[in-house]
């Protein structure tokens, strides 16, 4: 699995504008990070995510878009993995 995990997040590295991507389980524990992804912040992450699907608990969990000047972070659950990418605004 973990061959097939880091292919994944490599070929979303390949992607334009994309700096960076971390994929975490649902306790918080990062599984892979790549780029300016932090592995300090995939339990914060998860907990965004989890907290976001409590707004609307039966529906498929939300995809969150945090952003700033020049950089966006989406963060999408499905199943008991989080993922989130970095990107830089074009």
């Amino acid at each position: 699995m973990e061959k097939e995990l880091d292919k994944v997040v490599q070929e979303i590295m390949s992607t334009p504008n994309i700096s960076g991507c971390l994929v975490a389980d649902h306790q918080g524990l990062c599984l892979a990070s790549k780029g300016t992804a932090h592995v300090d912040s995939a339990g914060l992450i998860v907990a965004i995510s989890e907290q976001a699907s409590k707004l609307q608990p039966y529906v498929k969990p939300p995809t969150v878009c945090l952003e700033t000047d020049n950089k966006i972070c989406l963060i999408q659950r499905h199943g008991t993995i989080t993922g989130a990418l970095f990107k830089q605004k074009a």
